[in-house]
C-alpha cells in the first residue's frame, strides 16, 4: 500500500507499508505533517489484510505488560514491539534508574493492549537474542498498537538494519508528538540534542540534530563529521558492509555534507562522540 502526497501537480511517494525506502521517504519536513492520515491508512491497509510485504504471525490475547514496549501472549511468548522504544524500567537490572515516563508508557499499553487479542505481523527478523518476538501488533479494530504508543508519545522510534518496516510511518506518527509536546516530547530527558552538546549524552539513546560539516569514506568506513576535528567533535560512523545498504537507498555518504540531519542511536566515545549508523533510517534529512 502506497501513500503520498501531491506537490508541485504530482504524487510524490515517500512510504510504502512494509516495503523499500527511497531517497525521498527520509527527507523529513514533509512527513510530520500527515501523522494522522498515515496512522489511518495502515489501519485501513489492515481492515483488508495486513500491510503490504508484512508476514502473519498469527493471533493472541495480551495477558501482562512487562513495560511500554514488552507483553506477554497466552500462547506464551513474549514480544518485544519492533521499531519503537518506550521509557525503560529497572526489571531486576542492578543499579538500573527508572527512565521519565516508565510507569506512565507500561500503564499506557496495557490501556491499549492488555486482555485484547492481537495479530502479530512480521516485517524483518522475527526474535532478537534474548528470544522475543519481533512484531508488529495490530488489534481487532485496526489499530496499530506501535503506531499508537509513537502517536501519544510514550515510546520513540528505535529501528533496526534486520528490521525496517514501517519505519517512515513511524517516524511520522514520532514527529506529530514532538511538535505537541505530547508524552516524553514535554521531558527534557528525551529533547534533541544539539550536535555540538552530544558528549553528555554518553551511553544514552539520543536523537542528534546538527549540520554535517564533511561528509567521507575512508578504508571502506562512512563518516559523517560534524565538527573540524573528529578526535573531539560529533561523528557518525558507518561500517562497509552498511555503506551499501545506504547507497543502495540513494543515500552515498558523500550527499550528506553540508546537509542538516537528524540522527538517532546510542552515543559512543571513539575519539570524539559517535553513534554507529547501521541502516539509513537512522538517519533523517531535514533540510539544506
Amino acid at each position: 500500500m502506497a501513500i503520498g502526497r501531491w506537490v508541485g501537480g504530482r504524487m510524490n511517494h515517500w512510504l510504502t507499508l512494509g516495503g523499500d525506502i527511497s531517497r525521498r521517504s527520509l527527507i523529513g519536513p514533509g512527513l510530520g505533517a500527515l501523522a494522522s492520515l498515515v496512522f489511518l491508512l495502515a489501519g485501513a491497509a489492515l481492515a483488508a489484510g495486513l500491510p503490504q510485504l508484512m508476514q502473519d504471525g498469527g493471533a493472541a490475547i495480551v495477558v501482562a505488560v512487562t513495560d511500554g514496549d514488552t507483553l506477554t501472549l497466552d500462547d506464551g511468548r513474549e514480544v518485544r514491539l519492533v521499531g519503537i522504544q518506550a521509557p525503560k524500567l529497572p526489571l531486576d537490572r542492578p543499579g538500573f534508574v527508572t527512565w521519565p515516563l516508565a510507569e506512565a508508557a507500561k500503564s499506557a499499553l496495557e490501556a491499549r493492549a492488555l486482555g485484547k487479542t492481537v495479530r502479530l505481523a512480521y516485517g524483518g527478523a522475527h526474535l532478537d537474542r534474548y528470544g522475543r518476538t519481533l512484531a508488529h501488533l495490530y488489534l481487532d479494530d485496526g489499530t496499530w498498537v506501535q503506531g499508537a504508543m509513537l502517536e501519544a508519545g510514550m515510546a520513540r522510534v528505535y529501528s533496526f538494519a534486520d528490521n525496517r518496516a514501517l519505519v517512515p510511518a513511524m517516524l511520522a506518527l514520532e514527529g506529530g508528538a514532538r511538535r505537541e509536546k505530547r508524552g516524553v516530547w514535554a521531558d527534557p530527558y528525551y529533547a534533541i540534542v544539539p550536535a555540538e552538546r552530544v558528549r553528555g549524552q554518553l551511553d544514552r539513546f539520543a536523537l542528534v540534530e546538527g549540520k554535517v560539516l564533511s561528509a567521507r569514506v575512508v578504508d571502506g568506513r562512512g563518516y559523517l563529521n560534524f565538527g573540524p576535528d573528529y578526535r573531539s567533535d560529533f561523528t557518525v560512523s558507518i561500517a562497509s558492509s552498511d555503506r551499501r545498504e545506504f547507497e543502495r537507498a540513494g543515500f552515498a555518504i558523500p550527499s550528506y555534507a553540508g546537509r542538516r540531519v537528524r540522527v538517532r542511536g546510542w552515543v559512543e566515545l571513539l575519539n570524539g562522540p559517535m553513534i554507529e549508523a547501521t541502516h539509513p533510517e537512522q538517519i533523517e534529512i531535514l533540510g539544506e
